[in-house]
């Protein structure tokens, strides 16, 4: 039997502020979209066309504070991860959500602030612990 591989890499920009819930355990979990473009000319018309693509970004724990904290719309951000898609029951109708669930993170945008942290690139190392900080800023 062959494996299988579920990993997603993006780089885009954020198309809204991080929005972090809370748990009373000490766990949290973030949502943010992320756009990414692609561009083509049209061979009729001779013109650029530019397409956007909306990306569900999920990230936990304290990879999620990290973002709330440092990341702000319009930010240009790398993200690792993988599809997960999610299914519920609205008012007698099912729903469907296809999300990014982000384990590697690397923000890419220069930071105007003097209270960014100390490395660019985090990593959720599983989905109870701590992001782990690594390398030095390349601003």
């Amino acid at each position: 039997m062959a494996g299988t591989l579920n990993k997603v890499m993006l780089i885009g920009h954020l198309g809204d502020e991080v929005k972090v819930h809370y748990f009373e355990g000490g766990g949290a979990i973030g949502r943010f979209p992320v756009a990414t473009n692609e561009s083509y000319t049209n061979k009729q018309t001779s013109e650029k066309v530019v397409t956007t693509e909306w990306h569900n970004i999920v990230v936990r724990n304290k990879l999620a504070e990290i973002c709330e904290k440092y990341l702000k719309k319009g930010d240009k951000v790398y993200c690792e991860g993988r599809i997960k898609t999610r299914q519920w029951e609205q008012e007698g109708v099912k729903r469907y959500t296809t999300e990014i669930h982000v384990g590697d993170m690397t923000f890419l945008s220069v930071p105007n602030a003097s209270n960014t942290p100390s490395s660019n690139s985090l990593k959720e190392e599983s989905e109870s612990s701590s992001a782990d900080i690594e390398g030095d800023l390349p601003f």
